[in-house]
């Protein structure tokens, strides 16, 4: 039997115990969302939101078809395609496809890459899918961060942040992902200056009707879905802007400002000599150096832009 002072020290330490479980329990609720653990976390735990489905629950393409620019029968003239070229080869992703799944892990030549959209923020991103010679693919986590979808590495269940380009948790946090150049524009105009490029086949293995927007209404009005960090209603949340980053500094050119000027003209940012070109009529714009190459940009909705880079320049006439 139990001294009383026996009874009073197990009472004790089992407080103690049941304190230390409860903060326990609370720490992993607090710290791990659909399965991924945020201890540690690039940006605040309690700033990463769950946006609905879990993890994978928008599945992203591993095994992409393709055909003939010409066989697309499904697209129109005015749809929206994320247009790539890698070499001799062009391809496009079209936005009605991605809105269902937000990423495809692709391969051209002998680069793998990983074609990213979210819908809440209007950004399509196209990165290179190897980081420090390891080749990664991607999935949805079902988690956002300033609206903005955080993806995951398969190899390491590291989350990543798309308009950041950076892990934000586990083994590759602090890692980079290289952004490729990308048009954002209508599929008239990927195709009148690609006729052999591909498409993404709308026969992707998984029942979905791609012919209806699940965000109808969203591009159009002033509401957000999730809370941002910063917000600046210089123009409306949803106008489009361009983003360009040069050794960690961010500008960006609204298409509010560049409607009605010319359609190519130069600019200077942090000493680099920059041609700016936009394309009105196809809604798109794009960046060149001195050289003639395109520099990567992102086309975005400004609240996205700007609750990422609060201390962005802003271009205006």
């Amino acid at each position: 039997m139990f001294k009383s002072g026996s009874f009073l020290a197990f009472g004790i330490y089992k407080l103690i115990f049941m304190a230390v479980f409860m903060a326990s329990c609370t720490l992993a609720g607090a710290t791990v969302k659909n399965g991924f653990d945020l201890s540690g976390s690039l940006v605040p735990a309690s700033e990463i939101l769950k946006g609905g489905p879990p993890r994978d629950g928008i599945p992203a393409l591993d095994n992409p078809r393709f055909i003939a620019g010409s066989d697309a029968t499904y697209l129109l003239p005015d749809d929206r395609v994320l247009g790539l070229r890698i070499g001799e080869t062009a391809r496009a992703y079209p936005i009605r496809i991605l809105n269902y799944h937000e990423i495809v892990n692709d391969r051209i030549g002998t680069q793998a890459v990983a074609v990213t959209y979210c819908p809440l923020c209007g950004t399509g991103m196209v990165f290179s899918a190897e980081s420090e010679n390891q080749v990664l693919d991607f999935g949805v986590s079902g988690l956002l961060f300033n609206s903005d979808v955080l993806l995951f590495d398969r190899q390491t269940e590291s989350l990543w942040s798309q308009i950041r380009r950076e892990a934000v948790t586990g083994e590759m946090k602090g890692r980079r992902l290289e952004l490729l150049p990308v048009s954002h524009t209508t599929w008239r105009d990927w195709l009148s200056r690609h006729p052999d490029t591909t498409v993404l086949s709308d026969k992707t293995g998984h029942f979905r009707n791609y012919d209806v927007n699940p965000y109808p209404a969203y591009g159009r009005d002033g509401r957000l879905y999730f809370p941002v960090a910063a917000e600046d209603r210089r123009y409306p949340r949803k106008a489009m802007v361009m983003g360009l980053e040069i050794d960690g500094h961010f500008k960006a050119y609204p298409f509010a400002e560049l409607a009605g000027g010319p359609s190519s003209f130069t600019d200077e940012y942090r000493g680099v000599e920059l041609e700016i070109r936009y394309d009105e009529p196809n809604l798109t714009a794009a960046v060149y150096g001195r050289d003639g190459r395109e520099i990567p940009t992102v086309l975005a909705f400004w609240f996205a832009w700007y609750a990422f880079h609060p201390d962005t320049e802003v271009w205006t006439r």
